[in-house]
């Protein structure tokens, strides 16, 4: 696939994020075709450029000043280092907003406007900018001015009070996710969002202002539990790896380790006590229905647990898996890129870097039929691209891009 036919080949992103939410969201618009040009400071860049270690590995296998946290959310985007404190690296910025469609930013409320690149102050130069601001709470209510930070807005917004082991069990407490779930959430809030703009201004020919909160995003993710709570007035509890609406789903424990079951419905619940010969289970009235397990849940898992506890989990999974019930093991990240099922949807991927020589990078999961997801280069060196940005976008001569890095505005 050529850029020209990538699904948002033509558009312009200007990205003045750093650490995960913004770059999660610039990042994938970037796989999608859009031209991404990443604004960073001047010999630092990115807060995770300093992440490390790990780092990316050379041919040799030692470490590169690249580090993997970086590189798990940059890949395809030109870097531009810009001292934005001062007046030509505030000009810069103006010129390209004047010839971009996308401005990223996740500064707090207000730190753009006294350096006049607040939405309204570019929408004066450019009014089709899309304009999309990342906050932890958003720009109003008594919260706005706080910093966020995803570990506590898991806590704030309700999430590891749902995530964990129960109090009184072994491991028992609260839990945050193991991965920034809520800024990776809001990164893909933020891409939906900016293509609804932009599909908007090409009937109104007029961009827009974005106010996303990692709050916001991480209540509105609650999905079922937050339903649960408000149709009962009763707040979930941490249940380990139960599930409050079905049961059984859950992890049971085998000879040699533990293994998964997904019951979604009570023919797969019939099946799953014939493949662990405990038929009487499904006939007892306790358990016949998901609605009656779930309320007998405790009995129902002191009967699964002692039968799962005489086999090994491969035993298990193969005899469950014949049988059609839903059920899958507990992989390391290792293992689970071991799988022939990622290598065959490409979730690994490969790009020429500079110095590490090889990238090895996660692949996109989006699969679209006639224009694929395009891997054009590797996250970016820093300030990698500011003389190519410069001289191709606004048009500066090589004595202007001197001047400017003589003075250290780029």
């Amino acid at each position: 696939m050529t850029d020209q036919t990538a699904p948002l080949a033509g558009l312009r992103v200007l990205d003045l994020s750093r650490v995960l939410a913004g770059p999660w969201c610039s990042q994938l618009l970037a796989d999608l075709g859009a031209e991404v040009i990443k604004v960073e400071r001047p010999g630092a860049g990115d807060e995770t450029r300093a992440w490390g270690p790990p780092y990316l590995p050379d041919a040799a296998g030692n470490d590169t000043t690249e580090a993997a946290y970086y590189c798990a959310v940059n890949r395809n985007k030109k870097s531009l280092t810009l001292d934005l404190a001062s007046a030509d690296g505030q000009r810069i910025v103006r010129e390209l907003a004047a010839k971009s469609d996308v401005l990223l930013e996740n500064y707090k409320v207000g730190g753009l406007d006294k350096y006049g690149l607040d939405y309204a102050s570019l929408a004066q130069l450019n009014p089709r900018l899309v304009y999309c601001s990342i906050t932890g709470f958003g720009r109003n209510g008594p919260w706005a001015d706080r910093p966020g930070y995803d570990f506590i807005i898991q806590g704030i917004g309700g999430l590891m009070s749902v995530t964990g082991e129960a109090d009184g069990r072994p491991g028992g407490g609260p839990q945050k996710v193991g991965v920034a779930l809520v800024d990776i959430l809001t990164g893909l809030y933020a891409a939906n969002a900016v293509q609804a703009a932009l599909l908007e201004r090409e009937k109104s020919g007029l961009g827009q202002h974005i106010d996303l909160a990692l709050l916001d995003t991480e209540v509105a993710s609650l999905a079922n539990l937050a339903l649960n709570y408000l149709c009962t007035g009763r707040s979930p509890v941490r249940m380990g790896n139960a599930h409050p609406n079905i049961a059984p789903y859950q992890v049971l424990p085998a000879a040699d380790g533990h293994f998964i079951v997904a019951v979604g419905n009570d023919g797969q619940f019939r099946r799953l006590c014939e493949v662990m010969d405990l038929a009487a289970l499904a006939a007892d009235p306790r358990f016949s229905t998901n609605a009656e397990r779930v309320r007998h849940r405790a009995a129902l898992d002191a009967r699964l647990e002692a039968r799962a506890a005489q086999r090994g989990k491969r035993d298990w999974l193969a005899a469950l898996e014949a049988a059609g019930v839903p059920c899958g093991p507990i992989n390391s990240i290792g293992e689970a890129f071991a799988e022939a099922q990622l290598a065959a949807r490409e979730m690994v991927v490969e790009l020429p870097h500079p110095t590490a020589g090889t990238a090895k990078l996660v692949g996109n999961p989006i699969k679209l039929s006639r224009t694929p997801v395009a891997y054009r280069n590797a996250p970016p060196l820093l300030g990698e691209h500011s003389d190519e940005v410069l001289r191709e976008v606004l048009g500066y001569g090589e004595d202007e891009i001197g001047r400017l890095r003589d003075a250290g505005i780029v």
